[in-house]
């Protein structure tokens, strides 16, 4: 019998599979939903005692989302999207009397922030970031796979190092995972796994989650003095590619970069604005 991530996990993927929603998506609603089961079996008295979804109240949603606010630094937009995750999961629950409570439903969201200027630089100083020993093996690869065209939803995903074997790498890049190898190699001999991002203590699933990369990407950024959220990192290796090839097609950039036709308008402009 297959584990789950959390409470009624498989009654809820069927509902929104019902709803016909993107796989992506469903996937972002496991990644919310894992994580914050995960805390609360750490860090949650409530739901230590005895595990009772229905026992959660707004005091123990809220004590998740300080903690997203206070040690990762979440953006307000990151914020209201794990909010409305929950809110939708916990109305799921409501709705079939699997819990007497709607926890989330005094917790409001935030005011949207200011959008910030997009940094795309990064791309062209990629060399002195994978020779700077000074930030994690794991920031650093990073780096080098966004560099390459490649979101973080893509390449944390099991067997994606698969893919990788016909990749033409540049020197510096080379160079790095030659470095990079010696690490993760002995992790890889321990949990029997051919991937790049794993965790480093014993695990039942050895590969990294997203809020584990940001563990090791949030303390390098006093390092490298910008933001290494994966989406940024990725906008700006968008803006970077749009900007060195201005002469390109939509359809050339699509097939390129692999958007989404109704996304190449929208970064187009973000290009055309940038500094």
């Amino acid at each position: 019998m297959t584990q789950l991530d959390y409470p009624y996990q498989d009654a809820f993927n069927r509902q929104l599979a019902d709803r016909s929603m993107a796989a992506a998506t469903r996937d972002e609603y496991t990644a919310t939903l894992k994580d914050f089961f995960k805390y609360l079996e750490n860090f949650n008295p409530t739901y230590q005692r005895d595990h009772r979804v229905n026992q959660l109240q707004t005091a123990d949603v809220q004590q998740y989302m300080a903690m997203l606010v206070d040690s990762r630094q979440i953006q307000n937009q990151t914020y209201n999207k794990i909010l409305s995750h929950l809110n939708i999961y916990f109305k799921f629950l409501f709705s079939h009397n699997w819990t007497p409570y709607l926890p989330t439903l005094d917790l409001k969201s935030k005011p949207k922030q200011a959008a910030q200027p997009i940094n795309y630089r990064w791309v062209d100083h990629l060399s002195d970031l994978l020779t700077n020993p000074r930030l994690h093996y794991y920031t650093r690869l990073t780096l080098l796979l966004i560099s390459q065209g490649y979101p973080v939803q893509v390449f944390l995903r099991p067997d994606f190092t698969a893919k990788l074997t016909t990749t033409t790498w540049s020197a510096d890049a080379q160079t790095f995972l030659t470095e990079f190898r010696a690490f993760i190699t002995p992790l890889q001999d321990r949990f029997q796994c051919g991937d790049w991002f794993l965790k480093q203590r014993a695990a039942a699933d050895p590969h990294l989650t997203l809020p584990g990369l940001h563990k090791y990407l949030k303390p390098d950024e006093a390092i490298v003095e910008f933001a290494l959220s994966p989406t940024v990192l990725y906008q700006g290796y968008l803006v970077n590619y749009l900007r060195r090839h201005p002469q390109k097609t939509d359809r050339e950039v699509i097939a390129a970069l692999h958007l989404e036709p109704d996304s190449i308008d929208y970064y187009r402009r973000l290009a055309q604005r940038a500094d």
